[in-house]
């Protein structure tokens, strides 16, 4: 048996490892202050623990703050593509046609969102600007873009995803807040030249990194999650 000690300790690192799952969220506004180049290793060598087929290692990062962050910002919003219109030519996100539970989800979320912000459901304009504050990494001083070898399987996508969200965890226990952005991956071909990324490389997302800033509503937003019931079977 482990001793009172022992026990109280586990109890303890029990509550700060979920604190740090369960308080990450996806914020989206940033207060400027810096994040320093130490932390931002810290936080990915600490991610990149996560575990990959024999090994592999499939992520491919590049941090970007400043004048490169701003370039990629212009890239994007220069490009004359709306997001509505965007080809998700290198791999698809969502299926070409939403089916329930999911259907809902998405679409509570999304209103969540909006309400939040005092945008109503028919005010498409402001649901744009809204969606293009993507593109800015939500203010944030750091914008990070991750890439994959296109020549690599599903298998390493899996192992991908459990490494973004160890950054997103590893972020949290050091009072930093992530929102993780799909919306960059059809961009890819404007990101490419201002990064250089070559052309085995897919665009996986973005994924803005900084401190949140409590002050504004959109980081009001708590979202929901299914109960247990609705997606867990024990099979004893």
């Amino acid at each position: 048996m482990l001793s009172r000690d022992r026990q109280t300790a586990r109890l303890d690192e029990t509550a700060i490892v979920d604190e740090a799952i369960m308080s990450r969220r996806s914020v989206r506004a940033f207060l400027p202050d810096m994040v320093d180049d130490t932390t931002i290793r810290d936080i990915l060598d600490v991610a990149a623990r996560a575990p990959s087929g024999t090994n592999m290692q499939p992520w491919r990062v590049y941090v970007t703050k400043g004048e490169v962050k701003q370039r990629i910002t212009d890239a994007v919003m220069n490009s004359g593509i709306r997001a509505e219109k965007a080809k998700w030519d290198e791999y698809k996100y969502y299926p070409d046609q939403f089916f329930e539970p999911y259907y809902a989800r998405r679409r509570k979320v999304g209103f969540d969102l909006y309400g939040a912000l005092g945008i109503g459901r028919r005010d498409v304009n402001q649901m744009r600007e809204q969606h293009d504050r993507n593109f800015v990494f939500f203010d944030a001083p750091v914008g990070m873009i991750f890439t994959v070898d296109r020549r690599l399987n599903q298998g390493s996508w899996i192992d991908y995803g459990m490494f973004l969200q160890n950054i997103m965890v590893a972020a949290r226990a050091r009072g930093l807040h992530t929102c993780p952005q799909a919306a960059f991956a059809p961009y890819h071909n404007q990101i490419r030249p201002v990064l250089g990324i070559p052309d085995e490389e897919i665009v996986v997302c973005g994924m803005a990194l900084g401190y949140e800033d409590t002050s504004k509503p959109e980081n009001s937003l708590r979202t929901e999650r299914a109960p247990q019931d609705e997606w867990v079977k024990f099979c004893d």
